[in-house]
Order: C-alpha cells, then structure tokens, then sequence
C-alpha cells in the first residue's frame, strides 16, 4: 500500500498546470476531509479491484524501469560481461548469440539448470557460452571456484571443461582430499592445482566477477545474460529457448 500510496502521490504531482487554470477550491474543513476519506474507504471495499488495476499498473512501470536500467548496464560494461580473456567460453565460439552465465558449483538451482543449459546450447547449436565463476554460498563454493579457475589457469580450457562437468555433478563436499582426488581422476596434479588455488591471479578472477555482479545487481544464482537482457533466477529449458527466440527476434 505504501508504494501505490507513493505511486498515487506521483501521480497528483502532475496537476499543477491544470490547477492553475481553474479556481482554487476553498481548503476542506476537518469534517469535509473526514467524509472524503469515508467515502473513498467505501468505494475501494466496494470496488477492491481498482486497488489490484493500480498495482498491476503499478507492477508493471516498475518492471519496464527495471528493464531499462539492465538495457543500459550491459551497454556500459559489454565487454566485462561478454568478452573477458578470464572466462571460458564454450558452446559455438562464432555463435550468433552469446549466453552468460553467473554460477556457484554448490547451488542447487544452477545444478538444475546445468543439464538444460547445456541441451539448450547443443540443440541450437549457434550460442557462444560463457562461465562467470560467481562463489556466494560459503567456502565449499569458493573453494569449487578456485579449483575450476585455476585449473583452466594451468591445463587450458579443455581441461577446465571437464572440471566444471565433475564439480557440477560431484557428490559431497569439495575439501581438499576431494578435489585432490578429482584432479587425479582428470589426469592432473592434485597438489599443483590445490598449491594454485590460493595465487592472486585466481582470487582476481573471483574478485572481479563479485565486482561485475554487484555493478549489475545480481545477488544470487543462477543469473544470466543474453543480449541485453537479465535473466536472475532459474528458469526452465522452454523459458531458456524463448529468452534465445527473443533475443534473435530483436535483431
């Protein structure tokens, strides 16, 4: 009710150039404003719809605002979102679209996503994806990050595939012993990549996604980018091909 309230409030702001040109009405005396309220508290308990017309209004001029206001971020900071040398880039390198996503190993809704992302890249075949290492549950998920990161950092990008595959469907929790263990089932160095995790080069990596998500408002994941549209939350494979269809359909 506050925000209609404020919303209404706005909304009377544009009436003084009308007003100028008609007469003043005299000021309400205490019992006149008192029937006005009455009668207005009647009319909404009469007619409550107006109240959820006003807020779907309401709803609405917000979420063009909101849409606007990402239009204009990833313009601003194309080239951190869609081009930095620090992410690993999957799907078709030469696609015409490129997909960004924001993830954490440990969240259950990019775990989700993860299969559905990847059918929807191999089916449509023309999508250039992106992985932003994005850690925000805790140190299992730093921990997952800087073991991807640095592993793309030693062996290269075929290698950092397989490790962002094992951490997405890995069981447990990822402790040292664990993602020793991985790195040897991948055919690396466990203690190389373990000794690489904490460098500065691979907390940058980290550092600098936290920093583009905050610029962004991204605050959970998964959260991706597509063109010049957000997408913050899980969303389906038939949302996720009609989130690409829009993108295409906009030229």
């Amino acid at each position: 009710m506050t925000r209609l309230a404020l919303g209404l409030f706005a909304g009377l702001a544009s009436l003084p150039a009308f007003a100028e040109t008609q007469p003043v009405a005299p000021a309400m005396t205490d019992a006149e404003r008192a029937a006005f309220r009455e009668e207005v508290r009647a009319y909404l308990l009469e007619n409550p719809e107006v109240l959820i017309e006003a807020m779907d209004v309401l709803q609405s001029r917000e979420q063009e605002a909101a849409t606007l206001r990402d239009v204009q971020m990833v313009a601003s900071l194309g080239d951190e979102i869609f081009n930095n040398p620090n992410d690993w880039v999957g799907g078709n390198p030469e696609g015409d679209l490129t997909l960004v996503e924001f993830m954490d190993y440990r969240c259950g809704y990019c775990r989700k996503a993860y299969e559905e992302v990847d059918k929807l890249i191999q089916t449509d075949g023309k999508i250039r994806f992106v992985v932003k290492e994005f850690p925000i549950l805790g140190e299992a998920s730093l921990m997952s990050a800087q073991f991807a990161i640095a592993v793309r950092q030693l062996h290269g990008d075929e290698a950092y595939a397989k490790a962002h595959d094992a951490l997405m469907t890995l069981r447990g929790e990822p402790t040292p012993e664990t993602l020793a263990r991985l790195a040897g089932d991948l055919g690396l160095d466990g203690k190389q990549i373990l000794d690489r995790m904490g460098a500065p080069e691979v907390m940058q990596v980290i550092k600098d996604n936290h920093a583009l998500a905050d610029k962004m408002q991204i605050t959970g994941t998964p959260a991706f980018v597509l063109k010049d549209m957000v997408m913050r939350g899980y969303a389906p494979l038939d949302v996720m091909r009609d989130f690409v269809a829009d993108a295409r359909s906009d030229g």
